[in-house]
């Protein structure tokens, strides 16, 4: 038995990074969202979204009540690695491993996110994980047709989003 843990929207420009888990055996997924406020200036410079990861990353797995003999697969991405360290320090090494989530759990972590994209009005393109750069362009251009409304969906302190004149 796995509990898999994933993210989706973190290389997205909008709105926050949902944090799933996923248990197989019953089909239990439960997820939280690291929010926005955390990609954005003065807190993104301070990188308290790995700690808000790690937060959300302990609390799932609490919640889905990690069983006897079950080992934790948590994505290999960025934004998981503090979570992988306090899961490491929380259970015993051979419990945890980091890995490529794929299949179910993975497909219900990016629901999960465009869901929430719904939340604020945005319909994500059904493509969106296939061609980041068309995903960009949607995403950008949904913000600039109302930047006194959308700008506070996006995660607008990351570096490479200074060159966009709706980021400037």
């Amino acid at each position: 038995m796995t509990i898999e843990i994933d993210d989706a929207g973190t290389g997205d420009i909008l709105f926050g990074v949902v944090i799933g888990a996923y248990r197989p055996e019953d089909d239990h997924f439960i997820y939280d969202m690291i929010d926005v406020k955390y990609f954005q200036e003065p807190v993104y410079g301070k990188k308290r979204h790995l700690n808000e990861a790690r937060r959300i990353a302990l609390r799932l797995v609490d919640k889905l009540v990690l069983r006897e003999e079950e080992k934790i697969l948590i994505c290999t991405g960025d934004v998981l690695n503090e979570a992988a360290e306090a899961l490491l320090e929380q259970y015993e090494e051979e419990r945890i491993e980091r890995g490529k989530i794929e299949g179910r759990a993975q497909f219900l972590v990016e629901q999960a996110y465009t869901n929430e994209l719904r939340n604020i009005g945005y319909m994500a393109r059904e493509d969106r994980t296939a061609k980041w750069g068309k995903n960009f362009w949607h995403m950008y251009n949904w913000v600039k047709k109302d930047p006194e409304r959308r700008l506070r969906w996006t995660k607008s302190a990351f570096p490479n989003l200074k060159k966009y004149p709706l980021f400037k």
